[in-house]
Formats: C-alpha cells, sequence, structure tokens
C-alpha cells in the first residue's frame, strides 16, 4: 500500500492538480498492551502541520500527504507520560461529489511517525521507552465542502510496538511485573484542514 501510494504520487501527471493547505485535529489514544499489563486509559492529544492533495485525472481517485506535528499520552497508575513525533500520513483517497459545493470521501494509507520529544519515563524498577520510529495505517472518510474546508475522522492503528516497558536497573535480576511489557498506540482522529 506504501509503495503504491508513493508510485501514484510521484508519477502523478502534469495535468493532476495540486493543493496545499494546513491540518489541525484531535486525537484519543488508548495504548494496548501484551503481557497481562492493563492498558492504558484513552487519553487526548492533538496534531498540526502542513498537508497537500493531488487530485489524479481519475474520476473521484487522488491522494493526501501531510507532515504533522503530533502530540500523544498514556497513562497507567496514575503516571501520565507524553509522546511527541513527526506523523507523515499518505493516503489514498476516492471521492464522490455532491452537486458542486461538497465531496464525500473514503480513505486509507501507511503513516510513518519518528520520535522527537523524550523516550523514557520511569516507573519504579522499570521504565516505559517510546520507539524512536514507527509505522502505522489510517482508514477514515471525509468531507470536502465549497473546495477549501475539509474535515474527517480515522482510525490510527499501529503496526507494530510504539513502546515498552524495560528494567530500569540493569543489575536488578528480579524484575518487576511489568518489564518486557509492548505496547501499541491507537487513536481515533478529528481533523480539520483548510486548502489555499
Amino acid at each position: 500500500m506504501a509503495v503504491m501510494a508513493v508510485a501514484l504520487l510521484m508519477s502523478a501527471p502534469a495535468n493532476a492538480q495540486f493543493a496545499f493547505g494546513v491540518k489541525g485535529g484531535l486525537n484519543m489514544t488508548k495504548v494496548e498492551m501484551n503481557n497481562g499489563v492493563s492498558d492504558s486509559k484513552n487519553r487526548t492529544g492533538f496534531f498540526i502541520g502542513p498537508t497537500v492533495k493531488v487530485t489524479l485525472p481519475v474520476v473521484g481517485l487522488g491522494i493526501d500527504a501531510s507532515a504533522l506535528f503530533n502530540q500523544t499520552e498514556a497513562k497507567w497508575e496514575g503516571e501520565s507520560v507524553k509522546q511527541q513525533s513527526l506523523q507523515i500520513p499518505i493516503n489514498l483517497r476516492y471521492g464522490i461529489g455532491i452537486g458542486d459545493m461538497a465531496n464525500i470521501f473514503a480513505f486509507a494509507g501507511p503513516q510513518f511517525g519518528f520520535n522527537i520529544g523524550d523516550k523514557d519515563k520511569n516507573y519504579g524498577t522499570s521504565e516505559w521507552r517510546w520507539k524512536t520510529s514507527n509505522l502505522s495505517a489510517n482508514i477514515g472518510v471525509g468531507v470536502t465542502l465549497i473546495g477549501h474546508l475539509q474535515g474527517t475522522i480515522n482510525y490510527n492503528f499501529a503496526l507494530g510496538k510504539t513502546g515498552e516497558f524495560r528494567n530500569s536497573n540493569d543489575f536488578q535480576q528480579a524484575a518487576s511485573v511489568i518489564s518486557g511489557a509492548k505496547g501499541k498506540s491507537n487513536s481515533w482522529q478529528i481533523g480539520i484542514a483548510y486548502f489555499f
């Protein structure tokens, strides 16, 4: 899917239409754990950054890509840990026009994440560590009004671990109950974009 989206974006013919804008929104994130450790509680975060939309010369087909500053949060045992990252979603989209004023569309694609904030949080004998990079996927729907204003809702789900608990003391032989547990961040996202 990622290779197909990038190939379509790079091979976009000269008569493809480009629109540039800015996108922002809220996410509701939950880190789901393995190893019998309780999942984190749902926590609200945000994202914002530049975006581009490419309309291909195939009716209804297009691609969008963004570079988003993203902040998410997880909470265990009353302690919160935040992740700040650069997220790059690349989505293939298919839309249907509703008259001249609106367009509804569905989209899906990969999202590449790069951690740009603190990676560690201590929990007694263990620490939570975010991965330096991660891969996730989006699936969602949206609407574009008067050609400029766009609203979307989507689910973003991890395709691998996004963090894990480790022993914070290398010399300690008695591992914590949570040490070795791995987590995946999954989020519901609501976004608004404006294209110039």
